[in-house]
């Protein structure tokens, strides 16, 4: 590769790692299809594994007081679905072509954000999120294993169910960490993991480590209701990129 593209990599895991900070989520989001047009689509989610992994233990731990409260009861069921979706969802990554799926959960994302934006106030109680939470989780792990990203699904369930910024932070980070956990091996036993991407990997923690303490300072400003805007904002933006496909 040459500078420019070093460069651009950089930028893309610097906003992603500003954005994660910020918000418990949108690194693979930002990142991902930045290093998918320089790696391609295999390369660069097996690149984002270590990322993932270690930036989410770093959020888990930094939240783990909300590990206790009541609104997390639907958390264990909803990550070991999200477990075997995962192990679904790479054979998918390895198999099928991904538009007709990416752009189907496009439009439940945007649908989900307009749904946010007319009824400001809907919110799933605990009992509905322990009910549908295995299965927005194995939804959120096929999405996870076959294109990196699980966003679509596990975050907007989980926003869904108006947490408050740390709760919101800790459940989402918990999600993803499991779910790379998950993939790393998945990659592995099906051969579409190298050891040279994982060493790339440990290399992108740089840019990551850096900058996600700026996001992390710029969420301590935000309110409840700003913090909720910067979710569906960003929830809206990345629905419209998978519909357009760019």
């Amino acid at each position: 590769m040459d500078i420019s593209s070093y460069l651009l990599m950089g930028l893309a895991l610097a906003a992603g790692a500003i954005v994660k900070g910020a918000t418990g989520m949108g690194l693979p989001l930002i990142a991902l299809p930045v290093l998918t047009t320089v790696f391609g689509l295999q390369h660069a989610v097996g690149l984002m594994v270590i990322p993932l992994i270690v930036t989410n233990a770093w959020q888990v731990w930094r939240f783990r007081e909300e590990a206790r409260s009541e609104r997390m009861a639907f958390l264990p069921l909803f990550l070991v679905a999200g477990v075997a979706g995962i192990v679904l969802g790479v054979w998918l990554l390895a198999t099928l072509p991904e538009r007709l799926l990416v752009l189907t959960l496009g439009i439940i994302l945007i649908a989900y954000v307009v749904l946010r934006l007319f009824n400001p106030h809907f919110a799933l109680s605990l009992r509905a999120a322990k009910r549908f939470g295995p299965l927005a989780g194995a939804g959120g792990g096929i999405l996870q294993g076959a294109t990196g990203i699980s966003a679509p699904i596990g975050v907007t369930f989980i926003h869904s169910m108006s947490l408050d910024r740390n709760a919101h932070v800790f459940a989402v980070s918990a999600m993803f960490l499991v779910y790379s956990l998950t993939q790393l091996p998945s990659m592995w036993i099906a051969g579409l993991m190298r050891g040279e991407w994982l060493l790339q990997g440990v290399l992108a923690l740089g840019p990551i480590l850096i900058f996600m303490p700026l996001g992390q300072a710029i969420a301590g400003k935000l309110s409840r209701r700003a913090f909720d805007r910067l979710i569906l904002t960003f929830l809206g933006l990345v629905g419209l990129k998978m519909v357009v496909g760019i």
